[in-house]
């Protein structure tokens, strides 16, 4: 077991490899000789390579191929014979996902994009060994001039708060020692040698925390309530379900850091009397999963989980369960009972979980991100997180930014921030030119938020009001070209999939919504539909079991409020405006534009276009599948839809 000055030992030793990989690097320049490796603003740090090449393990880095680019790496660096002066780290998301595999070298803090294997002995030669940053392989927006630019500066980075992801992209998630050396597990002995339970629950009530897996909940409410509760045994619970489409805010700080959930678990257990923390995440999230049994197995040998920690008799163990990819299972009781061993379905509350949870027994559940940002507020006080954000919703709150955006990728930024700033300074703005329309938060819980509040600060309360909500933290982009009438199809066909079938509103109520949607879309819907959408969404809200039949009208309930137009134009005019839905499509042919090339013909599945050679085609509307493939390949713009 390490003792508090092992600890800090360990700490001291460490801190200097961390923080040579620090947000402020030493200006360089390109064509520069090789820089005298300092760290920057003339602090020194201790560390023993000249150079960290840091390489992204994530899963959207890793899919890409990242895990040759760090073979490759190794292979050139032995061959150029400067394993002792280079090291190369394996780490989470660095957040800029779109232009993956990313490779940062340190303490430049040059960023290589879209890397591939034919790069890295160019990088290697000239940057490794000759001090010459290849400055066409470098993001574009950190060149400027001669100089490379530090990250912070460029528009994705320098309006981002990094809280819950501040080691996430920095340390190896796989070394305990690298995240002791960020201050890792000084909340915990903190907590456990200077502090009494109802003093850290006070902390986190003082910072104004509220759960960031989407209802909002002040998070030291909840410990309170469970505190409060005697019992011979109470749980922590970590909800890594993250299952809303398009979201994958909590795999990150996983795969990136999964030693700050394991600390902040132990926190809440000594908190509120429990000794026992269990981690539900999902089985197809493997790179997670592998990280977290490493970083566990790593705690208990270090003594920072199991019996006795710091010698002060406080007793706390964590094991993972794989949910099966269940979303209903994001749901509080549903997760509790689906680790019980049981088939995961909603149970009624109250009671609820701070008196009867898992086992019956007091539990609290927080999610991932909740979690990830507790040591931080034990180090630095309330007051420090509490002056982030907005009165009501305090601190930064993580997104993953998807969708029609030139920047995908993950983002932490100070509640408050206006979608605008997300997403024309951070995401880069709509490619192609093509104009905002709406962006879906919350998932298949949430809503949409039309351009018409496009500057509406982001915080819980404000997306309530527009009729969204803030979820868990996907938020998809959607431009000009998409159907409203489809968006809210897709997100009900997701949560008629999902439904555990419990309950009669959900299991039936959704089914019906989701037919006359599918009416609505291929022409055959009819005005009274929109008023039978609506009664049967109130019907779900207030009678469903759990949130997610609750929550399943919201995205149908966001469009009708503002896109109406679009649905009417479905019913009445039998026209998709976005050209989306394909019922409602017809692609055809301006003869002044046709060449008579045959191209489209030649690639039509079914045959359905005809002409002669350089005589302007037609298309048959009743052979047409309309695949759209005729339109792609078409070099004269001569196909169009309507």
């Amino acid at each position: 077991m390490k003792s508090l000055e092992e600890l800090r030992v360990i700490r001291e030793k460490v801190q200097g490899e961390v923080g040579y990989r620090s947000e402020h690097q030493i200006p360089v320049k390109i064509a520069g000789p090789a820089a005298a490796y300092e760290a920057a603003n003339g602090e020194e740090w201790s560390t023993k390579y000249r150079a960290h090449v840091l390489v992204c393990g994530g899963t959207g880095c890793t899919s890409s191929g990242s895990q040759r680019i760090r073979e490759k790496l190794a292979e050139e660096i032995k061959k150029q014979g400067i394993e002792e002066e280079v090291c190369v780290i394996k780490t989470g998301c660095f957040g800029l996902c779109a232009l993956g595999p990313i490779m940062i070298v340190y303490p430049e803090g040059a960023f290589y994009s879209m890397v591939k294997e034919e790069d890295i002995p160019e990088i290697v030669s000239e940057h490794l060994v000759n001090g010459r940053v290849v400055t066409r392989l470098l993001y574009d927006e950190t060149v400027h001039g001669n100089e490379v630019l530090p990250l912070q500066e460029t528009n994705f980075y320098k309006k981002q708060h990094r809280v819950a992801l501040r080691n996430c992209g920095v340390i190896s998630p796989e070394n305990i020692e690298e995240y002791i050396g960020t201050r890792g597990y000084e909340a915990l002995g903190k907590v456990l040698t200077e502090m009494k339970p109802e003093e850290v629950i006070q902390i986190m009530l003082d910072s104004g925390l509220r759960g960031r897996g989407g209802a909002g909940f002040p998070t030291g409410l909840k410990w309170k309530f469970a505190a409060a509760n005697a019992a011979d045994q109470k749980y922590v619970c970590c909800n890594a379900d993250e299952g809303d489409p398009g979201a994958f805010m909590d795999r990150s700080v996983l795969e990136g850091d999964p030693h700050v959930v394991l600390e902040a678990m132990a926190i809440a257990g000594y908190a509120i009397g429990a000794s026992q923390g269990y981690i539900y995440v999902r089985a197809e999230y493997p790179i997670a999963v592998e990280r977290l049994n490493i970083a566990i197995g790593q705690a208990r040998e270090y003594g920072l989980l199991g019996k006795d920690i710091f010698g002060t008799g406080f007793d706390f163990d964590i094991e993972l369960r794989l949910g099966a990819g269940a979303f209903v299972c994001g749901e509080e009781t549903a997760l509790m009972t689906s680790i019980e061993g049981n088939r995961g379905e909603p149970r009624p509350r109250p009671p609820f979980p701070a008196l009867k949870g898992l086992f019956q027994k007091p539990t609290i559940l927080n999610n991932v991100e909740t979690l990830a940002n507790i040591p931080q507020i034990i180090l630095n006080g309330p007051e420090w997180f509490a002056s982030m954000g907005t009165e009501k919703s305090k601190g930064t709150k993580v997104f993953a930014l998807g969708g029609k955006v030139n920047n995908t990728g993950l983002v932490e930024i100070p509640m408050g921030t206006t979608l605008r700033e997300i997403v024309e300074e951070i995401g880069g703005g709509i490619p192609n030119g093509k104009k905002f329309k709406a962006a879906q938060t919350g998932g298949p819980s949430g809503g949409c938020i039309p351009a018409e509040n496009f500057d509406v600060p982001i915080d819980y309360d404000n997306l309530i009001a527009i009729g969204s909500m803030m979820g868990s933290g996907g938020l998809i982009v959607m431009d000009e070209d998409t159907c409203m009438v489809d968006i809210a199809k897709f997100f009900l066909e997701f949560t008629v999939d999902e439904s555990c079938g419990k309950c009669t509103p959900c299991r039936v109520g959704t089914r019906r919504m989701l037919e006359i949607l599918d009416k609505i879309t291929k022409g055959q819907g009819t005005m009274e539909d929109l008023d039978r959408l609506e009664e049967l969404a109130a019907h779900l809200k207030s009678n469903s079991l759990c949130a997610l039949g609750q929550t399943a009208p919201n995205p149908v309930l966001s469009t009708l409020r503002y896109f109406r137009d679009e649905y009417i134009a479905h019913i009445v005019d039998k026209k998709c405006p976005a050209g989306v839905c394909k019922d409602l499509l017809q692609y055809k042919i301006d003869a002044d534009k046709c060449k008579g090339c045959t191209l489209c013909a030649r690639t039509c599945p079914n045959n359905a276009i005809i002409g002669k050679v350089k005589e302007p085609h037609v298309i048959n509307q009743d052979k047409c599948v309309k695949c759209g493939a005729c339109m792609e390949k078409c070099r004269f713009g001569a196909i169009y839809k309507e």
